[in-house]
């Protein structure tokens, strides 16, 4: 079984940047990630671990396709052209035609109707990340979107989402997938702050204090997108690795201090 418990949930994560053995050295640095070879019969596709187990891949971007350094979020389904079909007849468009790959599985990649790239996942052997919301892994995922009327069908339609509703005023929109403590992603009306970039997917890793693990960051070369600050679901940062690619960092909110 994979580790996403709802349909369409994500299941995997993946790094698309220049300089692969940099990336390994950053992350690694980072979070404590070590790094496997699929070999040649997978392109030298390289997995990233946690405590042995997988917990994202990374892959070389040698400049050929046209794509840019970019870290990608997969949701799982259990039939990849089925789902294209029905992104397809929901909006969207086919950027990656369904294959397979090898005995690990099938993948393809669409954009949503706001133009969000987000891959997809039928597994075999490879199951996706061993671990969620545990420290060194992804914990959240999350869209930012220019169109967040337009994207919530769409994900409840072709990936099967059973979808909540959050929040609905004008000062934040939010939808997850799954309800409260079983959310497990979500859709966020991002217009306002998007300023003209393309919708994306983003993702979190669970770390155990957000302020270090920034200053390890900036240390190894990354930059601070967002300043560190605590919010309701815990002390979030914004960074962007040492080639540009941007993730985020949660961790546990500051401890208050006695006056």
């Amino acid at each position: 079984m994979s580790n996403s418990d709802l349909p369409g949930a994500p299941i995997w994560i993946e790094l698309y940047t220049e300089d692969t053995q940099a990336a390994a050295a950053f992350y690694g640095e980072l979070f404590g990630w070590t790094t496997v070879d699929s070999g040649p019969e997978y392109g030298g596709y390289v997995t990233f671990q946690r405590d042995g187990e997988p917990v994202a891949g990374l892959m070389r971007n040698d400049g050929t396709t046209g794509g840019v350094n970019s870290w990608s979020v997969y949701l799982e389904s259990d039939d990849v052209t089925n789902t294209v079909g029905m992104a397809e007849a929901n909006g969207g468009e086919i950027e990656i035609e369904p294959m397979q790959v090898g005995a690990l599985g099938h993948m393809a990649f669409v954009t949503d109707p706001s133009g969000a790239r987000v891959g997809i996942w039928q597994p075999l052997e490879h199951q996706g990340f061993a671990a969620r919301a545990e420290v060194g892994a992804p914990a959240w995922f999350e869209l930012l979107t220019s169109d967040y009327e337009s994207v919530i069908p769409f994900y409840r339609n072709v990936f099967g989402w059973d979808t909540h509703t959050m929040s609905d005023t004008d000062e934040f929109r939010y939808t997850t997938l799954g309800k409260d403590e079983e959310a497990r992603a979500g859709i966020m009306d991002a217009k306002n702050l998007l300023d003209g970039q393309r919708s994306r997917w983003s993702f979190y890793v669970q770390v155990e204090d957000t302020d270090v693990a920034v200053k390890r960051a900036l240390a190894a070369g990354a930059n601070e997108l967002m300043r560190v600050d605590d919010s309701p679901y815990g002390r979030l940062a914004a960074i962007a690795d040492p080639v540009g690619v941007p993730f985020m960092l949660m961790g546990p909110n500051l401890a208050p201090q006695d006056d």
